[in-house]
Parts: C-alpha cells; sequence; structure tokens
C-alpha cells in the first residue's frame, strides 16, 4: 500500500509540472521549474487578503523564501511519508469534489425540486400499514392497502376505513386527514408521491422505512408564508395562576414600551425567554399550521410591520411582530434544502449517480471472474464470514477491476475494507449484496484518485490549488521541525539566548510566581494545611498529589494583575472571590509576588518567540545558500 502511494504522489508531482505550452518557466529553485500560472495566483490571492497591498518585488522575495522552504521540506523527504501522502490524498480528493460536474448538476436539480415544491402546499389525506416482519408480510400489507385503496375508489368511507385498519397514531384525532402539508415535512420518498400525484386522485401503496401508505389529494394551492419575531415570557411547569399573573404584567409591561417606541429587536434580546431571544427574537420564515394555537392565526392575521397585543398559549405570554410576508427567495432557503438533502436518501442518490459517472468516464469494467469466484464460494458456503475472506480475498491477485488508461485493481485490496469489520452475514444473497457494495466502495475511492490527478492535468485552477495545499501541508512540517517546535525542545539554546539577552526581559508591573492549590471543599483544604507542615519542601506537591489525586488541583503559574481570577483575589487582592466549580476553595501554595523575572522560565514564551526568530533567519541563510532562485527577468515582466 505504501508503495501505491508514494507512485500515486510521483504522478502528481508529474502531472503538476505538465502545464499548458504557453505557460513558461518563471525560476528554478532546487532544480525544479515554477511556471508563472502558479506564481500569478499565489500573487493575486496574497494582494486580495492583504490591507496594503505588497509591491511585485516584495512578494517575489517572500514567494522565493517560501518555496526555499518547501525544496527543504522535499529534500527531508517529508513528502514520501505514508503520513504525509494519505493526508495529501484526501485533501486533494475533498478539493476535487466542487469540480465533479455531475455533483454540481445533481445537487442543483435536487434544490430546484425542492424549492418548487415548496411554493406549494398540498392538502393531503393519509392512510398506513405497518411493514411487515419481513418481505413476505411487508409485500401482504401492500396487497392489503390496494384493496382498501379499491374499496375506497368504489364509495366507501375513507374516514370509517381508516379508523378500522390505519396505523397511523393520528387517525384518533383526524381519520387520516392531514390538511395542508408542504416540502420538508416528511421523507423523500413520501415528499415524492406527495407531490406527484393528481389533484382528486389517491395514490397507489407505496413503502417507506417507516410503513406502507396511501395518500389522497384533495387540492393544491400557493404558499403563503409569514418572517415574525416573538418576545415569549414562559410559564413554569405546572405554573399557578399567582405565577401566570406575575408573567402577565411583565409582558404587559414589555408591550407598553413597544408602544412607546423602543425598539422589539432589543427587548427581545433582554426580556424574551425563548431560543430566538439571541437573535432578536426572529423566528424566520413559516408556514401555516408550523405554529401552536392561537400564534399561527395571529401571526398570519397581522398586517406587515404590526405588532400584536400580548396573548397566551401553552408555552406562556407572547407578543408578535410580523415582518412581512410571502415566500422566502431560493437563495434564502437554498443553505437548509441543502443540508436536508444532505442528511437522506438525496445524499445517497447522487453519490450513487458519481460514481455511475465516474465509472463510465473512466471505463470502468468488473471482472467477470472476480464476480465469479464471489458467486462460486458464497453459494457454497451459504454465508460470507472471515474464513471466505482469508481464503479467498486477502491475498488474491486476480484483476477485480480495471478503467483509466489499462489501470487494474487486485482482489487483495478490497481485504481493508472487510478485515474486523465483517458483520454476520448469514444468507447468500445477503452476502454477495454485502459484498458488491464494498467493491463498490472501493471503485469510488479508486476512481475519485484517479479523477484528482487527472483533473490536474486538465484544470489549471484546481492544479493551482492543489499544490498551494500540498506546499502548505510541507511548508508546516518543515517550518515546525526547523523553527516552532526546534527552539521549544532546545532547552539549552534557549537558556544561552536568555542568558546573553536578559536585559531585554523585564516587567513594568509586578508578577505573581508559584503554585495555587485549589481543593474541592474546605475540609479538603483544612486537611491540605494540617499536612503541609508534616511533608518535605523537595516532595511537598509530589505528597500531596500522591495523598489527595483527584480532590486537589495545583497549578504553577507567572501572572500579571488580570490575567488569572483567582491569582488576582489571593496574591493581588483585588475583586471578589472567584467561583471555581468543582475546585471552590483554594490558596497559594508556594511563591508569591517578583518584580522582574528571576529566570528564563520566568518569561519562557517570549523568549522561546525571540529565539524562533534567530532560528528562522539562521535557516533563511541557509536556505538561500542550499536553494538558490534562478529567475527569468523577461517572464516576470508578464506577470499581469
Amino acid at each position: 500500500m505504501k508503495a501505491k502511494l508514494l507512485i500515486s504522489s510521483l504522478l502528481l508531482g508529474t502531472a503538476i509540472l505538465a502545464i499548458a505550452k504557453g505557460d513558461p518557466v518563471l525560476m528554478t529553485i532546487n532544480g525544479k521549474a515554477i511556471k508563472l500560472s502558479e506564481f500569478e495566483y499565489l500573487y493575486h490571492k496574497n494582494n486580495q487578503q492583504q490591507i496594503e497591498k505588497e509591491t511585485l518585488d516584495q512578494y517575489v522575495d517572500r514567494f522565493v523564501l517560501y518555496k526555499q522552504k518547501v525544496a527543504d521540506a522535499e529534500a527531508a523527504g517529508i513528502d514520501t511519508t505514508e503520513a504525509f501522502i494519505r493526508e495529501f490524498e484526501g485533501y486533494q480528493n475533498d478539493l476535487a469534489t466542487p469540480y465533479l460536474k455531475e455533483d454540481t448538476t445533481y445537487m442543483w436539480q435536487f434544490v430546484k425540486e425542492a424549492y418548487d415544491r415548496y411554493l406549494k402546499e398540498v392538502n393531503i389525506d393519509h392512510f398506513m400499514l405497518p411493514l411487515g416482519i419481513n418481505e413476505a408480510g411487508t409485500k401482504a400489507n401492500i396487497q392489503k392497502m390496494d384493496s382498501i385503496r379499491t374499496c375506497i375508489l368504489n364509495g366507501e368511507s375513507w374516514d370509517a376505513l381508516a379508523d378500522k385498519y390505519s396505523s397511523d397514531p393520528s387517525k384518533q384525532r383526524n381519520h387520516g386527514h392531514y390538511g395542508f402539508v408542504s416540502s420538508g415535512m416528511f421523507p423523500y420518498d413520501f415528499e415524492n408521491v406527495l407531490y406527484t400525484t393528481p389533484v382528486g386522485q389517491i395514490s397507489k401503496p407505496f413503502e417507506t422505512q417507516f410503513g406502507v401508505h396511501m395518500l389522497r389529494v384533495n387540492e393544491i394551492r400557493d404558499r403563503n408564508d409569514v418572517h415574525a419575531r416573538h418576545i415569549l415570557k414562559k410559564f413554569p411547569p405546572n405554573a399557578t395562576d399567582e405565577q401566570k399573573a406575575v408573567l402577565k404584567a411583565q409582558i404587559d409591561s414589555i408591550y407598553t414600551l413597544l408602544q412607546a417606541g423602543v425598539s422589539f429587536e432589543e427587548l427581545a434580546k433582554v426580556e424574551s425567554q425563548d431560543g430566538s431571544a439571541k437573535h432578536g427574537g426572529d423566528l424566520g420564515w413559516f408556514g401555516r399550521g408550523r405554529m401552536v394555537q392561537p400564534f399561527d392565526d395571529i401571526s398570519f392575521s397581522l398586517a406587515d410591520g404590526a405588532i400584536s397585543e400580548p396573548f397566551e398559549t401553552k408555552f406562556g405570554y407572547h407578543i408578535i411582530k410580523k415582518e412581512g410576508h410571502g415566500v422566502p427567495s431560493l437563495a434564502t432557503l437554498r443553505p437548509g434544502i441543502e443540508a436536508a438533502i444532505g442528511r437522506d436518501v438525496r445524499a445517497s442518490m447522487i453519490h450513487q449517480r458519481r460514481l455511475t459517472d465516474l465509472k463510465n468516464q473512466y471505463n470502468y469494467v468488473l471482472n467477470p471472474a472476480a464476480e465469479q469466484l464471489f458467486d462460486n464460494v458464497i453459494v457454497a458456503n451459504g454465508h460470507l464470514d472471515s474464513a471466505y475472506i482469508a481464503d479467498n480475498i486477502k491475498g488474491s491477485k486476480l484483476p477485480l477491476f480495471t478503467y483509466g488508461n489499462k489501470q487494474t485493481e487486485l482482489v487483495k485490496a478490497l481485504y481493508p475494507l472487510l478485515n474486523n469489520k465483517l458483520p454476520n452475514i448469514a444468507t447468500a444473497a445477503i452476502a454477495k449484496d454485502f459484498l458488491m457494495a464494498k467493491v463498490d466502495e472501493l471503485a469510488e475511492r479508486t476512481l475519485m484518485d484517479y479523477n484528482a490527478h487527472e483533473l490536474v492535468k486538465s484544470n489549471p485552477e484546481y492544479r493551482n490549488l492543489v499544490n498551494e495545499y500540498r506546499d502548505g501541508m510541507l511548508l508546516f512540517e518543515i517550518s515546525n521541525r526547523k523553527v516552532w517546535k526546534a527552539a521549544s525542545k532546545d532547552t539549552v539554546g534557549l537558556e544561552n539566548f536568555y542568558a546573553e539577552h536578559r536585559s531585554r526581559y523585564t516587567w513594568n508591573e509586578p508578577h505573581f510566581k508559584g503554585i495555587i492549590l485549589s481543593a474541592k471543599n474546605d475540609s479538603v483544604l483544612d486537611q491540605v494545611k494540617a499536612d503541609i507542615r508534616k511533608f518535605g519542601a523537595d516532595t511537598l506537591t509530589t505528597a500531596l498529589h500522591n495523598k489527595y489525586a483527584g480532590d486537589i488541583r495545583m497549578e504553577r503559574m507567572v501572572v500579571k494583575q488580570g490575567e488569572n481570577p483567582i491569582a488576582d483575589y489571593l496574591a493581588f487582592h483585588v475583586g471578589d472571590k472567584p467561583e471555581r466549580k468543582g475546585y471552590e476553595s483554594y490558596m497559594i501554595l508556594e511563591g508569591g509576588l517578583i518584580d522582574q523575572p528571576q529566570e528564563m522560565s520566568d518569561v519562557r514564551g517570549a523568549v522561546t518567540s525571540d529565539y524562533q526568530d534567530v532560528l528562522e533567519q539562521r535557516w533563511k541563510e541557509e536556505l538561500a545558500k542550499k536553494y538558490p532562485a534562478k529567475i527569468k527577468k523577461n517572464v516576470l515582466k508578464q506577470v499581469k
């Protein structure tokens, strides 16, 4: 697998270099050509992100340093490690997804369909029977539903039959009459039938994961939503008349302020006891029947911009401000629609269409001999188990499928998808379906990788984006090794640097340096104080930790006033006693106020930062010698 990943990475590197003939080389660093298009992409992106624009010469200097660091990372072999290649290929495939034309097309089809349906409300009746305990039982209930449908078509009462046979719990109050419903209220397969059944018609029985259904469509109307805010004074559980009276007085006072012109939004933020308070009481858009009565009726009866008088629901006292009515735009609803698509069967449909398109695009062919192998052994065993996997898949060199330009994936590549993940599959039919699903999973991974490599060769925008991610990963890791982590781990270097530059590390105000011990309660703290006199100073913290474990917490710190509330209270004697959940009692175990740093560790953060600057400068000088940049001035003049 490591060899395959390495080859994959090398293929990408070759593809990145294979840019269009009209894209000249701008510079060469460590023998690697950097094209004009890549430089321009990063140069313009950088200028868009900067408040003060860099000159071209300034950016060239920074770009050269950036590429020299990447060259150093490559020289260190970071780009050939399995961990790097795995992470990078994951990013690469993620970045390639928006470029899959089919994904974008299919998503838009579902978004458009959902919005078009949202514009219409459908009045329906619903009949439901349960799923059977097995496939035969479900088929029997579908046949039963079809017989009920025939009875209704022949004139028998929907209400009477629903009351007698429907398993929908809501029939007790509605006899199967749902009234007006809309898109987004039901699973997608249910919604499909809802919006495709003609007015006045009864659908044929259909199955969902919840049961066997039948719908009658009575009416379709244009949707008319409301956008509103509200302020709520919520009833406590089992509210008494006295409690309600207090809340009524509060909501009436709020209404008086609103009439005087106080901002509804600001009052909602302060006074409302609903989750919408942080948004100024904004409930967004909602349709008829989505809110409790009389909230629903009042919302729709108000004029745009009007504020209701206080009124009561089972939740408490409300005031509504109607912001507007109509239907929100597609742009407003689209994020929510796409999120819903990502959660239901439509995501799987897009996923499956993507796989089918990739298979067609890259000439995917499943090896019949491999499929026959699966059939023969599964049928012979009658099931799929770990012994089958070990004997027939783990080491098999039989071609599983081909794709692209004569690329081949072997049967043994399935093994990582099956090992230690095999469910108890006891029937041949289900075992075959499971195994073929794993073949598709492997095919998708393989074709997505291949697609990403092909996209690098054909799409300059994607190529530059991928190269930026790759170089960014290398830059981070080599910088960590050479500067960030190097500085923090070089304790001798830090101490020497501090000794040489000690005069620059001074404070303008005293700091508390020491250990603060927190205990779960006063009783534990009193025991700790008694033990402090018994334990030796050299082993004090270890002894306390061993005896009290989780009952105490010890924190070593160097802080100035305002950086730690407990230190402020104990050492600087300012502020009220702070609350600390779980450790309510505390004391200074050792230490006190100091005017200036006593040792390097007192200012370790500042020293480390300065020492990193020193290492960075040394590294820059080393890079300039190891990887001198050869820049073509005539090409640089072409930068737009």
